[in-house]
């Protein structure tokens, strides 16, 4: 696997190194000592699986709350999204920055979203399956989320004629006006 940071600090995104013949390819998706290696703390408790049915389709932007943060592993497995990564970290000095990356089934790219990090995407295709793998269960309790469209981010979203967006992504909050930039 190949490691390149962002420009926002701890979030990365991995390039599988796939090993092809005639039969198709293998690829390493995760390993501890690999991530260990580059200083990237990950233990992987639990995964999910998103499958989206339509394209425009916006989820977002999510996070759990201490002590329940996570870290996630994102990999696009069918079609493709634009993934966002937003900084919440109180004093980071990249605080309300964000990071947007296409990924998609074919790219062989994922995306690692630290601790203190919402994460969304906007499905650019019909039919997309996500996957994700995270260093802490889902505890619904500490589901927390704040708004896609916030001024405070700026973040520029693919263009789409209609969003499909939840009831409850559409009543997440804006970050607190002390927090935003």
């Amino acid at each position: 696997m190949q490691f390149r940071p962002t420009r926002l600090e701890g979030a990365y995104l991995i390039e599988m190194e796939r090993r092809a013949d005639e039969r198709g390819f293998l690829a390493r998706t995760f390993c501890e000592d690999e991530f260990a290696e580059q200083g990237i703390p990950m233990r992987i408790v639990q995964s999910s699986t998103i499958q989206t049915k339509r394209r425009h389709t916006l989820r977002g932007l999510h996070y759990q709350e201490a002590p329940h943060s996570e870290i996630k592993l994102v990999r696009c497995i069918r079609g493709s999204i634009f993934l966002v990564m937003v900084d919440l970290r109180t004093g980071s000095p990249t605080l309300n920055d964000w990071v947007g990356v296409e990924l998609d089934a074919g790219g062989g790219t994922m995306a690692y979203v630290p601790e203190g990090f919402a994460q969304g995407y906007q499905t650019l295709v019909d039919d997309v399956e996500v996957f994700y793998s995270m260093s802490h269960r889902y505890v619904p309790g500490a589901a927390r989320g704040v708004r896609w469209d916030d001024p405070a981010f700026g973040i520029e979203w693919p263009e789409a004629e209609e969003r499909l967006i939840s009831e409850r992504d559409l009543a997440w909050p804006s970050v607190a006006p002390a927090a935003a930039r």
